[in-house]
Order: C-alpha cells, then sequence, then structure tokens
C-alpha cells in the first residue's frame, strides 16, 4: 500500500478515450496509470508540501466493483461496468479514481484497466462522506486491454480519494483489494437418442469451451470436471448423476440407462479464469 498526501485543484489531467475507439482499431493496451499530478491536477511542490504537513487522510470504507459480480469478458464484445467507493473526510469529498490493475506489483503492469471518466460522480451522504462512481471498459483481443489469456484470474484494485479540504489532500491505496476478470465460458448439452425406449442406453455429450482473446475465438476448455445432471419432467430441481471430465479439445461423452421422461444438463462449477456455467436441459421421452 501507498499513502501520499498531495495539494491538488480539481482539473483531472488523464482524458481516457477508450469508449470512442472501438476494439479493432484499438491500438494496444496502456499500462500508463495517472500520478496524484495528473489525476487530481497536483504539482510536486504542492504535493511535497502537503505531505510535510501531515495533512488528515480520506479514509475510504467501502469499494465495489461491477456490484460485486465477477467481470466476464466473451471474445470481441466490449464489456462495460460501474465502480464505486465510499470515502470521508471532515471537509467532504471532492473526487476519486479507481483503476483495475494485473502484474508483479503496481510498477511492474501487463494489464490495466483504467476509468473512462476525468473525474467521478460524488454523491454526498452526509457532510463529512461521499460515494463516488465511475465507469471502466474492458477491450477483449490482441489490440484489445485483454490481450492475452494469461490476464484471466485476480486483479488489483486502486482506490484513490480526493479530499474536499483546501489542501487538496489525496489517499492512494494500489491493493485495495482483488476482483476476478474471466473469460467468458459456454457449455452445449445433447442427449440421444430422442424418444427412447425405457431401460434402454442414451448417450449423452457436449462441450465446454471458452474465450480465448489471443484468437478472438472460442476453444474447449481440456480436462475439467463437469457434472451431468437430471431433472424429472415436473420438477424444478436439478441432481447430479455422475462427473465426467472434458478431453483435451473440451468435448464430454457418457452413457445412462433411461428409466423417466426428464431434462439432462451438464453443469461446470467454474474456476479462477472461467466462469461457472450450466448448459439448457436436453429433454429426452422416455416411452
Amino acid at each position: 500500500m501507498r499513502i501520499r498526501a498531495t495539494v491538488a485543484a480539481l482539473t483531472g489531467a488523464l482524458a481516457l478515450s477508450a469508449l470512442a475507439v472501438p476494439a479493432a482499431q484499438a491500438s494496444g493496451p496502456d499500462l500508463d496509470r495517472p500520478s496524484a499530478a495528473e489525476r487530481f491536477g497536483v504539482s510536486r511542490a504542492a504535493m511535497s508540501t502537503a505531505a510535510a504537513a501531515d495533512e488528515e487522510l480520506p479514509v475510504i470504507s467501502k469499494v465495489t466493483i461491477n456490484g460485486g459480480k465477477d467481470i466476464v469478458v466473451g471474445t470481441t464484445a466490449a464489456k462495460k461496468f460501474t465502480v464505486s467507493l465510499t470515502a470521508s473526510h471532515s471537509t467532504g469529498i471532492a473526487d476519486a479514481y479507481i483503476d483495475l490493475w494485473h502484474g508483479k506489483d503496481e510498477d511492474n503492469l501487463d494489464g490495466l484497466l483504467p476509468p473512462n471518466e476525468e473525474t467521478a460522480t460524488c454523491t454526498a451522504v452526509n457532510a463529512t462522506t461521499s460515494t463516488c462512481k465511475l465507469t471502466i471498459t474492458a477491450y477483449p483481443g490482441y489490440s484489445g486491454d485483454l490481450y492475452m489469456n494469461a490476464l484471466a484470474g485476480n486483479w488489483h484494485i486502486t482506490a484513490a480519494v480526493l479530499a474536499n479540504d483546501e489542501a487538496g489532500t489525496d489517499y492512494w491505496n494500489f491493493t485495495y483489494g482483488t476482483h476476478k476478470v474471466q473469460r467468458l465460458s459456454k457449455l452445449t448439452v445433447n442427449a440421444a437418442p430422442e424418444p427412447v425406449k425405457k431401460g434402454k442406453t442414451i448417450t449423452v455429450t457436449g462441450k465446454l469451451s471458452r474465450a480465448n482473446w489471443e484468437t478472438v475465438k472460442y476453444a474447449g476448455y481440456a480436462t475439467q470436471p463437469v457434472k451431468l445432471q437430471f431433472r424429472k419432467k415436473g420438477s424444478d430441481t436439478y441432481t447430479t448423476v455422475k462427473t465426467v471430465k472434458t478431453s483435451s479439445t473440451g468435448t464430454l461423452k457418457t452413457t445412462l440407462k433411461a428409466t423417466v421422461d426428464g431434462y439432462y444438463r451438464w453443469s461446470f462449477a467454474g474456476t479462477t479464469t472461467t466462469p461457472a456455467v450450466n448448459a439448457t436441459g436436453d429433454f429426452v421421452d422416455v416411452k
């Protein structure tokens, strides 16, 4: 964690143009995070003066990313989501900054998701506390923010806030927490034959695939445990029949005896890099 006290004027010098540039036209990931001076319009001399004065620092009490849900991104569509923080200072809150970053540490990034706006929209809760909101857009693909599959998983959260005092004191935390950025998953199922005689064998197949950000296509997810589940006709509840691992190409296949009418589906629990997904149930009519 880094803490910096600085003097600021509310100018916000970072202009982010990600929203205006389609993913296919992006020039590649921008890994340059703004400094306090660039974000909050603070000179280096003013930063040193405020630090020496040992000003009261703002306090961040809560940070919310994407409503608390994992950020799931496919192969081509950009994902725009809201981020917010709640902070307090005796003089109130003037501005805030949030980004997500990936890498060895905050000075060695291989991935950065900065906010779209130059300043946050801050709504006062009371005289000392405000909730400030921003948006972030993640573009997948070799020329976007998510340009390699190794970026899937836990990302660090940077949270910064600017007080409303004359000194313009700010607080930065580069490791406030973590949040998952994942590769969108898909799962199919097919149970055959349909219809089938009672007691006869049915074969259930399917495929588990996920977004490949490097090829902007979907590829099979190999050697993953996937549950085969069954829901009897007239019931709302699926129960697990067995667990099968995907092949080297993500395919699934198993056999079982048909007993009653119902729906079969595959269910994947997910991993750190890939979200959980259920196939749409396939109905089998048992004669």
